[in-house]
């Protein structure tokens, strides 16, 4: 793609300005700006995370030991719900490329289609996500005995029951960090979902906006992917 474009439009005329470089345009070249800074921040929080866990000298709160519930339920059922997020919200990838293949076909029906099971897929996950903060800072039945001789259930960012301090703040901030990113992708995917239905972007002769969304929602998955290893499987 790159070489065809550089024997079909010379150097002067490629970097010259008036045009996008590398033929983008200029929503998308400005989306993988912030997506890679965005990337980079993501980065810092996972390595301060790694390093904290790797200095620490105790024994590391285990994923399968801390989540193991499934709502309405009883029984110990470890990682299985955080297992179903993850699945959902990788579906819900799948559903934003179909998405865009329709606004490239100009089909607006597929696009309205696949955009809304994107936005029940987003929405799961971000509910399914409170659910998962609400089980962490509840604790289990037994808690956790404090040194004055009570017994503490949970964890907030001051007391963790399943082990050291920081790894509360660090699944707290991390997760929240990343759960905003998602509900900011439901309302950006929604908002597009309007424009798509009302016939916006056919009418524009292009789809281009559902490509951006597109672009901001397949960086949230991955970067789970990443979150749910670090803290869910190592």
């Amino acid at each position: 793609m790159a070489g065809h474009a550089s024997k079909s439009i010379d150097k002067e005329t490629l970097w010259g300005g008036k045009i996008s470089p590398l033929s983008l345009s200029y929503g998308k070249l400005m989306m993988w700006f912030f997506l890679v800074s965005d990337a980079l921040t993501f980065g810092g929080l996972l390595i301060a995370y790694g390093f904290s866990r790797h200095r620490f000298t105790g024994t590391w709160p285990k994923g399968e030991e801390v989540f193991h519930s499934l709502p309405f339920l009883d029984g110990h059922y470890p990682l299985m719900y955080v297992a179903l997020m993850t699945f959902l919200l990788i579906i819900s990838s799948v559903t934003m490329v179909l998405a865009v293949e329709a606004g490239h076909r100009m089909d607006k029906k597929g696009v309205v289609k696949w955009l809304i099971w994107t936005v029940i897929g987003g929405l799961f996950f971000v509910g399914s996500q409170a659910w998962e903060w609400g089980h962490f800072i509840h604790g289990s039945h037994d808690g956790a005995l404090l040194s004055d001789g009570s017994v503490y259930h949970g964890a907030n960012l001051l007391i963790n029951e399943y082990g050291p301090q920081q790894y509360a703040a660090f699944f707290f901030f991390i997760t929240g960090f990343h759960g905003f990113h998602v509900f900011s992708g439901v309302v950006i995917n929604f908002i597009v979902l309007i424009g798509a239905i009302r016939g916006v972007y056919h009418k524009r002769g292009h789809y281009e906006m559902v490509e951006k969304a597109g672009l901001y929602w397949h960086f949230v998955d991955l970067v789970w992917v990443f979150v749910f290893t670090f803290f869910y499987l190592v």
